[in-house]
């Protein structure tokens, strides 16, 4: 038997029968699911000095347990000393098991270490199911050593659901445990 992530497990036996009874849908098919996250990071700073996002790449990795890759500007701007084809931030998709267990992590350890947390505000839906949310300070992962951290940075999240509308999102994120805000 291979290894199933505890939040997958859920999904599998309490979200899809729970959603398809509140939503009155005639599969257990079109129970929306996760598809996946997407973390990354925009480092304006990386145009003076490329070290930020060596240090960046390194973080988000450690955070996701997956390689995290650079991301480069597709136009030159005078104004912020960008040409093409320059490093300006970091990203990484995550799938299957990691998605998961990166999640668990996310809602179970690293939001409530966020300083004076009340809770995640869900105005960060798109209308097609998709939610983005973002974290001002990158330390709040266990995985993070803070005494080798050069500088704080942050980073946006998206959840790529395959829900049609935002009300069913909301309904899937809620059933992980999601912490929104009550307001």
């Amino acid at each position: 038997m291979s290894y199933v992530p505890r939040l997958r497990k859920k999904y599998d036996d309490e979200i899809v029968p729970k959603l398809q009874g509140d939503f009155n849908y005639k599969s257990s098919m079109q129970v929306p699911k996760l598809e996946k996250i997407i973390l990354s990071q925009g480092l304006g700073e990386a145009v003076a000095d490329k070290k930020i996002i060596d240090a960046a790449i390194e973080d988000l990795t450690s955070i996701t347990g997956q390689k995290a890759i650079a991301t480069y500007s597709k136009k030159d701007v005078s104004n912020f000393k960008l040409r093409k084809g320059m490093p300006i931030g970091t990203k990484v998709t995550l799938r299957g098991v990691k998605m998961y267990e990166f999640l668990d992590r996310l809602i179970s350890v690293s939001l409530p270490r966020t300083r004076d947390f009340k809770g995640v505000k869900a105005k960060g839906f798109d209308g097609r199911g998709n939610f983005n949310m973002g974290v001002k300070e990158h330390i709040i992962f266990p995985e993070i050593d803070i005494d080798k951290v050069n500088k704080i940075l942050g980073m946006d999240i998206t959840f790529v659901t395959s829900a049609d509308t935002d009300e069913e999102a909301k309904a899937l994120l809620l059933e992980f445990g999601f912490p929104f805000t009550k307001n």
